[in-house]
């Protein structure tokens, strides 16, 4: 079974893309920013953004009947390393070194020049 959630409250995807995608018990989410609800970034330091990042993730992913718990792999994008620091420690309190698999790499930009982190992820939904 496979379905496409679009998450009511969050800001609207910027494509034709849903902000999880559900495959049997995987549950694949889209590159996920700071953006809120009323299309306002979270923040203009990369720790307030890295943390509404991972809520919005967690948002998409309680919808789908999982939680950040139930993380599996993380890739973050970075438009500057300089921000590494910061981003690792915010991650650091949501994750242990038993947390998801994890890859963070720098891009040149985001699809807006006010964000500064982006995740996407793959998850495995609980069994009922």
């Amino acid at each position: 079974m496979s379905d496409a959630r679009t998450v009511a409250g969050k800001a609207a995807p910027l494509g034709k893309y849903p902000h999880v995608k559900v495959s049997g018990d995987l549950l694949f989410v889209s590159g996920t920013s700071a953006r809120q609800a009323d299309d306002t970034v979270a923040g203009t330091d990369i720790r307030t953004q890295t943390r509404a990042v991972l809520e919005n993730v967690r948002a998409y992913l309680q919808d789908a009947g999982a939680d950040l718990a139930d993380l599996v792999q993380v890739t973050t994008y970075l438009v500057s390393m300089d921000d590494f620091a910061g981003y690792n420690e915010v991650y650091g309190t949501y994750f242990d070194a038993g947390g998801p698999a994890r890859t963070t790499v720098a891009v040149h930009q985001l699809p807006r020049p006010d964000l500064l982190i982006e995740i996407q992820a793959v998850a495995r939904r609980p069994a009922a």
